[in-house]
């Protein structure tokens, strides 16, 4: 809600502003550019978001999944092991994370909710250090196939919408490394 009303706010600060300065008719042209272009990008997102969610669905249905899950384990072990017994859990936390690691957010968050479901169920209403570090995990999110980035560089225009890969590799793995470390350390000042 609070979002609703600042963009609201910005849209008629700008729209009277454009009023008084006399620029009305290049706010109107900016508007109807900017809606074109929004619906490109949209289509352009949807498309690799398509061809990417039907290779997360190839790879389930091939049983690649489960074994990229089986070679995830022994790391998802450490990082969840109060969930370490629970298969359906760790099934979907495994998910979740390839799916991020392919850089599907939008494919990963359904997978990364499913998970805080049934991890929620057994913390009786307080998160657990388990659901932490999943939020920490889903949300830095390491990524070795940045699609959504790559399809909205495609869609502005750039010829080569994958070189931001070292750059990408470097950032994920900052972020989640000092997430994952943030994560555990807190957890164990909050036990103390």
């Amino acid at each position: 809600m609070t979002m609703t009303v600042i963009w609201t706010g910005m849209a008629v600060i700008s729209v009277l502003c454009s009023l008084f300065t006399g620029q009305g008719a290049a706010v109107a042209s900016a508007a109807v550019e900017g809606a074109s272009a929004a619906v490109q990008l949209s289509l352009s997102i949807a498309g690799m978001l398509c061809l990417w969610s039907g290779v997360m669905e190839v790879m389930e249905q091939s049983g690649l999944a489960a074994k990229l899950s089986k070679l995830l384990g022994p790391v998802l072990r450490l990082l969840f092991p109060q969930q370490a017994g629970d298969q359906a859990v760790m099934e979907r936390i495994s998910a979740n994370v390839s799916a991020n690691l392919l850089g599907l957010g939008n494919a990963a968050t359904p997978l990364g909710l499913e998970a805080a479901r049934h991890m929620a169920r057994k913390s009786h209403g307080v998160a657990s250090d388990g659901l932490c570090m999943l939020v920490v995990c889903n949300t830095a999110s390491l990524q070795l196939i940045p699609t959504t980035v790559a399809s909205v560089r495609a869609a502005a225009g750039s010829q080569t919408p994958f070189d931001i890969l070292p750059a990408v590799w470097l950032a994920s793995a900052l972020s989640v490394g000092t997430g994952v470390l943030a994560c555990k350390l807190l957890a164990r000042l909050w036990r103390s």
